[in-house]
Protein backbone atom coordinates (compact mmCIF):
# COMPACT_ATOMS: atom_id res chain seq x y z
CA UNK A 1 0.00 0.00 0.00
CA UNK A 2 1.29 3.44 -0.97
CA UNK A 3 1.25 5.92 1.92
CA UNK A 4 -0.13 9.29 0.87
CA UNK A 5 -0.91 11.27 4.00
CA UNK A 6 0.94 11.24 7.32
CA UNK A 7 0.25 13.22 10.48
CA UNK A 8 2.91 13.31 13.18
CA UNK A 9 2.28 14.56 16.73
CA UNK A 10 -0.58 16.73 15.47
CA UNK A 11 -1.90 19.08 18.15
CA UNK A 12 -4.58 21.76 18.28
CA UNK A 13 -5.17 24.13 21.17
CA UNK A 14 -8.07 26.55 21.65
CA UNK A 15 -6.82 28.88 24.38
CA UNK A 16 -6.29 26.67 27.42
CA UNK A 17 -8.14 23.70 25.88
CA UNK A 18 -6.19 21.05 23.97
CA UNK A 19 -8.69 19.50 21.56
CA UNK A 20 -6.16 17.24 19.81
CA UNK A 21 -2.96 16.18 21.53
CA UNK A 22 -0.02 14.57 19.74
CA UNK A 23 -1.99 12.47 17.24
CA UNK A 24 0.00 10.48 14.67
CA UNK A 25 -1.52 8.40 11.89
CA UNK A 26 -1.04 7.56 8.23
CA UNK A 27 -3.36 6.99 5.27
CA UNK A 28 -2.52 4.68 2.37
CA UNK A 29 -4.12 3.77 -0.93
CA UNK A 30 -6.01 0.50 -0.58
CA UNK A 31 -6.84 1.05 3.10
CA UNK A 32 -9.78 2.45 5.05
CA UNK A 33 -8.45 3.96 8.27
CA UNK A 34 -11.31 4.60 10.70
CA UNK A 35 -11.09 7.04 13.60
CA UNK A 36 -13.55 6.43 16.43
CA UNK A 37 -14.24 8.06 19.78
CA UNK A 38 -17.04 9.61 21.78
CA UNK A 39 -18.36 13.10 21.09
CA UNK A 40 -15.69 15.62 21.97
CA UNK A 41 -12.82 13.19 21.39
CA UNK A 42 -11.31 15.49 18.75
CA UNK A 43 -12.15 13.56 15.60
CA UNK A 44 -13.63 16.41 13.56
CA UNK A 45 -10.90 18.78 14.73
CA UNK A 46 -8.38 16.24 13.46
CA UNK A 47 -10.05 16.13 10.02
CA UNK A 48 -10.16 19.93 9.95
CA UNK A 49 -6.41 20.06 10.51
CA UNK A 50 -5.68 17.40 7.91
CA UNK A 51 -7.81 19.20 5.31
CA UNK A 52 -6.37 22.63 6.13
CA UNK A 53 -9.49 24.22 7.60
CA UNK A 54 -7.74 24.63 10.93
CA UNK A 55 -4.03 25.34 11.41
CA UNK A 56 -2.24 22.96 13.75
CA UNK A 57 -0.78 24.27 17.00
CA UNK A 58 1.95 21.67 16.71
CA UNK A 59 3.06 18.66 14.70
CA UNK A 60 3.29 18.06 10.95
CA UNK A 61 1.14 16.94 8.03
CA UNK A 62 2.79 15.43 4.96
CA UNK A 63 1.10 14.65 1.64
CA UNK A 64 2.97 12.40 -0.76
CA UNK A 65 6.19 13.14 1.13
CA UNK A 66 5.75 16.94 1.11
CA UNK A 67 5.16 19.00 4.25
CA UNK A 68 1.79 20.72 3.66
CA UNK A 69 1.33 22.19 7.14
CA UNK A 70 1.44 25.75 5.79
CA UNK A 71 -0.87 25.04 2.83
CA UNK A 72 -4.39 26.50 2.76
CA UNK A 73 -7.44 24.27 2.37
CA UNK A 74 -7.93 25.20 -1.34
CA UNK A 75 -4.30 24.36 -2.10
CA UNK A 76 -4.60 20.99 -0.34
CA UNK A 77 -7.85 20.28 -2.19
CA UNK A 78 -6.24 21.07 -5.56
CA UNK A 79 -3.32 18.80 -4.65
CA UNK A 80 -5.68 15.90 -3.99
CA UNK A 81 -6.94 16.06 -0.40
CA UNK A 82 -10.75 15.85 -0.49
CA UNK A 83 -13.24 15.80 2.36
CA UNK A 84 -16.92 15.51 3.22
CA UNK A 85 -18.78 16.98 6.20
CA UNK A 86 -21.07 15.79 8.98
CA UNK A 87 -23.89 17.98 7.72
CA UNK A 88 -25.30 17.78 4.22
CA UNK A 89 -23.69 20.47 2.06
CA UNK A 90 -25.44 20.05 -1.28
CA UNK A 91 -27.35 22.68 -3.29
CA UNK A 92 -30.87 21.15 -3.09
CA UNK A 93 -32.43 23.26 -5.87
CA UNK A 94 -29.69 22.36 -8.38
CA UNK A 95 -29.60 19.12 -10.30
CA UNK A 96 -27.41 16.28 -9.10
CA UNK A 97 -25.13 16.81 -12.11
CA UNK A 98 -24.90 20.55 -11.51
CA UNK A 99 -23.83 19.98 -7.90
CA UNK A 100 -20.96 17.84 -9.12
CA UNK A 101 -20.11 20.17 -11.98
CA UNK A 102 -19.68 23.09 -9.57
CA UNK A 103 -17.11 21.08 -7.63
CA UNK A 104 -15.34 20.02 -10.81
CA UNK A 105 -15.18 23.65 -11.95
CA UNK A 106 -13.53 24.62 -8.65
CA UNK A 107 -10.83 22.04 -9.33
CA UNK A 108 -10.53 23.05 -13.01
CA UNK A 109 -10.57 26.88 -13.00
CA UNK A 110 -10.67 28.44 -16.47
CA UNK A 111 -10.33 32.19 -16.00
CA UNK A 112 -9.88 32.71 -19.74
CA UNK A 113 -13.38 31.25 -20.38
CA UNK A 114 -15.17 33.99 -18.42
CA UNK A 115 -18.00 34.36 -20.95
CA UNK A 116 -18.54 30.66 -21.60
CA UNK A 117 -21.60 28.95 -20.13
CA UNK A 118 -20.65 26.43 -17.43
CA UNK A 119 -22.94 23.91 -19.14
CA UNK A 120 -20.67 24.03 -22.19
CA UNK A 121 -17.50 23.24 -20.26
CA UNK A 122 -16.68 19.72 -21.44
CA UNK A 123 -13.91 19.16 -18.89
CA UNK A 124 -16.03 19.86 -15.81
CA UNK A 125 -19.06 18.05 -17.25
CA UNK A 126 -17.03 14.92 -17.95
CA UNK A 127 -15.44 15.05 -14.50
CA UNK A 128 -18.88 15.43 -12.91
CA UNK A 129 -20.33 12.48 -14.83
CA UNK A 130 -17.34 10.28 -13.91
CA UNK A 131 -17.82 11.19 -10.26
CA UNK A 132 -21.53 10.40 -10.34
CA UNK A 133 -20.84 7.05 -11.97
CA UNK A 134 -18.22 6.22 -9.34
CA UNK A 135 -20.68 7.11 -6.57
CA UNK A 136 -23.50 5.04 -8.07
CA UNK A 137 -25.58 8.02 -9.18
CA UNK A 138 -25.06 7.91 -12.93
CA UNK A 139 -28.81 7.68 -13.60
CA UNK A 140 -29.73 10.54 -11.23
CA UNK A 141 -27.93 13.43 -12.91
CA UNK A 142 -31.03 15.36 -14.02
CA UNK A 143 -32.86 15.01 -10.72
CA UNK A 144 -33.01 17.95 -8.27
CA UNK A 145 -30.54 17.10 -5.52
CA UNK A 146 -33.05 17.94 -2.79
CA UNK A 147 -35.31 15.10 -3.96
CA UNK A 148 -32.71 12.41 -3.31
CA UNK A 149 -33.13 10.22 -0.24
CA UNK A 150 -30.90 10.96 2.73
CA UNK A 151 -28.59 8.17 1.67
CA UNK A 152 -28.59 9.44 -1.90
CA UNK A 153 -27.62 12.91 -0.71
CA UNK A 154 -24.68 11.46 1.24
CA UNK A 155 -23.64 9.60 -1.92
CA UNK A 156 -23.88 12.88 -3.81
CA UNK A 157 -21.57 14.54 -1.29
CA UNK A 158 -18.97 11.87 -1.97
CA UNK A 159 -19.51 12.32 -5.70
CA UNK A 160 -18.95 16.07 -5.28
CA UNK A 161 -15.72 15.30 -3.48
CA UNK A 162 -14.68 12.85 -6.22
CA UNK A 163 -15.35 15.51 -8.88
CA UNK A 164 -12.31 17.40 -7.58
CA UNK A 165 -10.14 14.36 -8.44
CA UNK A 166 -8.81 13.66 -4.94
CA UNK A 167 -6.32 10.98 -3.95
CA UNK A 168 -7.16 11.18 -0.24
CA UNK A 169 -10.75 11.11 1.07
CA UNK A 170 -11.46 12.50 4.55
CA UNK A 171 -15.01 11.43 5.35
CA UNK A 172 -16.73 12.80 8.44
CA UNK A 173 -19.64 10.52 9.44
CA UNK A 174 -20.88 9.61 5.94
CA UNK A 175 -23.27 7.00 7.43
CA UNK A 176 -25.05 9.38 9.81
CA UNK A 177 -28.82 8.93 9.71
CA UNK A 178 -28.80 6.01 7.28
CA UNK A 179 -30.91 2.87 7.47
CA UNK A 180 -29.50 -0.62 6.98
CA UNK A 181 -30.03 -0.71 3.21
CA UNK A 182 -28.47 2.72 2.64
CA UNK A 183 -25.57 1.83 4.93
CA UNK A 184 -24.93 -1.31 2.91
CA UNK A 185 -24.76 0.69 -0.33
CA UNK A 186 -22.40 3.23 1.20
CA UNK A 187 -20.07 0.55 2.56
CA UNK A 188 -19.95 -1.08 -0.86
CA UNK A 189 -19.07 2.31 -2.37
CA UNK A 190 -16.29 2.92 0.16
CA UNK A 191 -14.86 -0.55 -0.44
CA UNK A 192 -14.67 0.23 -4.15
CA UNK A 193 -13.17 3.68 -3.59
CA UNK A 194 -10.33 2.44 -1.41
CA UNK A 195 -8.84 0.63 -4.39
CA UNK A 196 -7.67 3.95 -5.79
CA UNK A 197 -7.85 6.27 -2.77
CA UNK A 198 -6.52 6.58 0.75
CA UNK A 199 -9.60 6.85 2.99
CA UNK A 200 -9.99 8.28 6.49
CA UNK A 201 -13.40 7.45 7.96
CA UNK A 202 -14.77 9.12 11.09
CA UNK A 203 -17.87 7.21 12.12
CA UNK A 204 -20.07 6.36 15.13
CA UNK A 205 -21.66 3.22 13.63
CA UNK A 206 -19.43 0.59 15.25
CA UNK A 207 -20.93 -2.35 13.37
CA UNK A 208 -20.12 -0.60 10.08
CA UNK A 209 -16.64 0.39 11.24
CA UNK A 210 -15.69 -3.16 12.18
CA UNK A 211 -17.12 -4.46 8.90
CA UNK A 212 -15.16 -2.15 6.63
CA UNK A 213 -12.07 -0.70 8.36
CA UNK A 214 -8.60 -2.07 7.70
CA UNK A 215 -7.18 -0.08 10.62
CA UNK A 216 -8.87 1.68 13.53
CA UNK A 217 -7.54 4.54 15.62
CA UNK A 218 -9.32 5.23 18.91
CA UNK A 219 -9.31 8.74 20.39
CA UNK A 220 -10.23 9.75 23.94
CA UNK A 221 -10.04 13.36 25.13
CA UNK A 222 -8.04 14.42 22.08
CA UNK A 223 -5.39 11.70 22.32
CA UNK A 224 -4.92 8.29 20.70
CA UNK A 225 -5.23 5.36 23.10
CA UNK A 226 -4.94 2.61 20.47
CA UNK A 227 -4.37 2.15 16.75
CA UNK A 228 -4.44 -1.32 15.22
CA UNK A 229 -6.36 -3.78 13.06
CA UNK A 230 -10.04 -4.27 14.00
CA UNK A 231 -9.65 -7.58 15.84
CA UNK A 232 -6.93 -6.16 18.07
CA UNK A 233 -9.00 -3.04 18.76
CA UNK A 234 -12.05 -5.13 19.65
CA UNK A 235 -10.05 -7.11 22.23
CA UNK A 236 -8.11 -4.12 23.62
CA UNK A 237 -9.07 -3.78 27.27
CA UNK A 238 -8.37 -0.04 27.43
CA UNK A 239 -10.61 0.57 24.40
CA UNK A 240 -13.37 -1.56 25.89
CA UNK A 241 -13.36 0.41 29.11
CA UNK A 242 -13.04 3.83 27.49
CA UNK A 243 -15.37 3.48 24.53
CA UNK A 244 -16.87 0.20 23.37
CA UNK A 245 -18.20 -1.04 26.69
CA UNK A 246 -18.05 -4.39 28.43
CA UNK A 247 -20.43 -6.06 25.95
CA UNK A 248 -17.75 -5.95 23.23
Amino acid sequence: MAELLRATALTRRFGGLTAVHGVSLSLSIGEIHAVIGTNGAGKSTLINMLSGELPASGGTVEFDGVDIGAWSQPRRARAGVGRSYQRTTIFPAFSVLENCRLCAQAALPRAWALWQSAQRCELSTKAAKRALAAAGLADQGARPAGLLSHGGQRQLEIAMCLATNPRVLLLDEPLAGMGAEETGRMLALLTELKRSHAVLLVEHDMDAVFRIADRITVMVNGAVIASDVPNSIRSNREVQLAYLGEAH
